[in-house]
């Protein structure tokens, strides 16, 4: 294990133990079959961002000559990279044995998974004429021994490794001649699903792998080389993805984006996947060429990578072997036959995704499109839907004469083209647009309203713990708190001040705004906490976040711990903090979950000596959220409100299935107890549709009581 003085967990040990969790969902039996190899696939896309970003980084830190310890909890870069290739393997391999049981499972399902030596004198015409025309067009296969230079592989494309022996009348008693072998690279296209279904034979459906479909047709691929023998293996590399900016005064900031997301394709390896059965030759030929190093991770793998695709497993029609989808409900209080404005005005209300339909926030873009009254629209975009209808009822607004103001942040990691496609887009509909402030990203989800009314300019807004995206909207969980508050909003104006006058840094009275306050702000209601357990008052800090790792805010609550103040912390990802260690963090507990959906809320309760404080937040404690970011936290006033934040973050604290502990050993154990089994989504769920049909009293689910 390693740590900083038995104080913290490295943050990407953490995270690798986070997406273990993720591979425990594709283990468990309890997990719908389709469904556990989707979660594989989720565990191989994680992965692969890994590489690119994290591992880059720590990669970086090492070809610069430097250690690292002062960034990396501890750690020497260098060791760091080892122990992180070493726990890929080990997860890489359970990853493989993982997908052959859930092999087995589907074929009593009678779903089979068939290889290129499994096909039969029928399936095989299919099969042709589907590679024909298909497949064949769409090939990129290049013979590799005469090119002058080794071609460039895409970041995270998969390749079939060729190796040919060639016939030859020249033959030693040593065996072949180098020039007897013949190396080639065919590109597994990616305009094609990876699954290719088979027609089906009574009750059985057949699948057969597009990799092991073109193995099938090597002959015709290849068909003008004489050869004796054939093989095909897989590889895969993954490259750095870390932006690099370039000064150049004269490129607009969308042409310097552009730019750094091109450079992409041409930056260094940072990890060389390859099939773990391919011969030595071949090996060593490839990564020769390539010009691997040992700072990059080398990992055997199986015959398959490129295991994300898996998160699109076709369903056939086997609704059984699948998550029943649930029907989002409907916000109580809501009447969407009427102004959705007006009754904002009157009280505030909560979206709880997916549990609450998407379209509340929809709605509220589009009325303000269309209101006469509305002057004004302002918004963050960070991550967009593709067909986005928000981006749809803003250019609605900007088409009705509104003045329509965006702040879209270009840097959002792998989403950088949809923005920049985004942003064209907007611009040619009059759409003013704000590109952040210099040195940080905009992470920020809000939107302000500006409507006339008898009295004056009324706004109206909305804060968001996630991004304004129908899409993840569905299976990603996040709270918006929709007000009236002029408290609140006119705080809201004043981020959008800054994102056009950076140089000018505003007072908050309500929100809580990185960079310049998140950690002083919360600083302070930590100390508010210590000081009321002192005076023997009740004191408690409640947490629900994506990521825990600025070593600053982890002290904070270590200091808190040993005061007395009792810390209950639900951390989806990354927790640098070890919790339960005597006299550092015995008050202090930490679970995880992970299930269906994606826990992404930020809340943070404080009791406040039993006048709770809470707050929504775009913002984890992680130092690039809470220093280099633009983030907005925002208090919760309506007394219904808080009394539901309270409810969900007790539900998912009891949640004694799918959630699991965080400790010293980081083994992931789920917590287990004599109580009744309570699921946290599904909970939640209930409790939401309870809300909608009690009248007077509002309960917890029975299991939670």
């Amino acid at each position: 294990m390693i740590k900083n003085k038995n104080r913290y967990i490295n943050r990407e040990i953490s995270w690798l133990k986070f997406n273990d969790r993720v591979l425990q969902e594709s283990a468990d039996p309890n997990v719908p079959l389709i469904e556990r190899l989707r979660f594989l696939g989720i565990f191989s896309n994680n992965l692969d961002e890994f590489f690119k970003v994290r591992y880059a980084t720590v990669k970086r830190i090492v070809e610069a000559g430097k250690s690292g310890k002062s960034v990396l909890g501890g750690e020497v870069a260098k060791d760091l990279l080892e122990e992180i290739t070493k726990i890929v393997i080990k997860q890489q391999t359970r990853s493989l044995e993982i997908h052959n049981d859930i092999e087995k499972e589907l074929e009593g399902e009678n779903i089979f998974l068939i290889n290129e030596e499994e096909v039969t004198e029928e399936q095989s015409k299919f099969l042709k004429t589907y590679f024909q025309e298909k497949v064949s067009p769409q090939l990129m296969t290049i013979i590799l021994n005469d090119l002058a230079s080794f071609p460039m592989l895409k970041d995270s494309a998969a390749y079939l490794a060729i190796k040919m022996i060639l016939n030859s009348d020249h033959k030693t008693e040593a065996g072949h001649h180098e020039n007897d072998i013949s190396f080639a690279l065919i590109e597994i296209p990616k305009g094609i699903d990876r699954f290719v279904v088979l027609p089906k034979e009574g009750d059985k459906h057949y699948i057969i792998i597009l990799d092991d479909l073109i193995r099938y047709c090597l002959k015709s691929i290849f068909s003008m080389f004489d050869y004796a023998s054939i093989s095909a293996h897989m590889i895969k590399i993954t490259r750095d993805a870390e932006l690099d900016i370039d000064n150049d005064l004269s490129k607009s900031f969308i042409e310097k984006i552009s730019s750094s997301v091109d450079n992409r394709k041409i930056s260094d390896p940072v990890r060389f996947v390859y099939d773990k059965s391919i011969e030595e030759d071949t090996l060593r030929f490839l990564t020769e060429k390539m010009g691997i190093t040992d700072t990059d991770s080398v990992i055997p793998g199986g015959r398959y990578h490129n295991r994300r695709d898996y998160m699109s497993f076709p369903s056939l029609g086997k609704e059984d072997l699948m998550y029943k989808k649930i029907k989002p409900l409907a916000i109580k209080g809501i009447d969407l036959e009427g102004s959705f404005l007006d009754q904002i005005a009157e009280k505030d209300f909560l979206q709880y995704t997916p549990y609450h339909k998407f379209s509340y926030i929809i709605r509220f873009l589009r009325e303000a499109a269309l209101d006469p009254k509305v002057k004004a629209i302002k918004i963050t975009v960070y991550r967009l839907a593709d067909n986005s209808q928000v981006v749809s009822s803003l250019i609605n607004a900007a088409k009705n004469g509104k003045q329509v103001t965006v702040q879209i942040e270009l840097r959002a990691r792998f989403d950088e083209t949809a923005n920049i496609g985004y942003a064209e887009q907007l611009q040619e509909e009059g759409v003013k647009l704000i590109f952040g402030v210099p040195g940080l990203k905009v992470h920020s989800k809000i939107c302000l309203i500006e409507r006339e009314e008898q009295d004056g300019i009324r706004r109206y807004g909305l804060v968001s713990t996630g991004n304004f995206n129908e899409t993840t909207g569905r299976i990603y969980t996040d709270y918006t708190l929709f007000t009236a508050n002029d408290k609140i909003l006119k705080e809201l104006n004043m981020v959008f001040d800054f994102f056009e006058t950076s140089y000018k840094i505003n007072k908050y009275k309500h929100l809580i705004v990185s960079p310049h306050y998140t950690k002083s702000v919360f600083k302070k209601l930590i100390d508010n906490e210590i000081e009321n357990v002192k005076q023997g008052k009740e004191a408690y800090i409640k947490i629900k976040m994506n990521s825990l790792t600025s070593y600053n805010m982890v002290d904070k609550l270590y200091e808190a711990s040993r005061a007395g103040v009792k810390v209950k912390m639900i951390v989806r990802g990354i927790c640098c903090l070890i919790p339960g260690i005597k006299g550092m963090s015995e008050n202090i507990e930490a679970i995880s979950i992970v299930d269906k959906f994606l826990e992404h809320p930020r809340l943070f309760i404080f009791s406040n000596g039993g006048d709770p404080k809470i707050y929504i937040s775009s913002a984890d404690w992680m130092t690039r959220n809470i220093e280099n970011r633009v983030e907005v936290g925002c208090p919760v006033y309506d007394p219904e409100i808080k009394k539901e934040l309270i409810d969900t973050f007790e539900i998912c604290w009891q949640d004694n299935v799918k959630a699991r502990k965080f400790n010293e050993e980081q083994d992931n154990a789920y917590v287990r107890n004599n109580k009744p089994s309570l699921r946290s989504q599904f909970a939640l769920y209930d409790y939401y549709q309870n809300k909608l049909t009690e009248k007077k009293k509002q309960h917890l689910p029975s299991s939670v009581e």
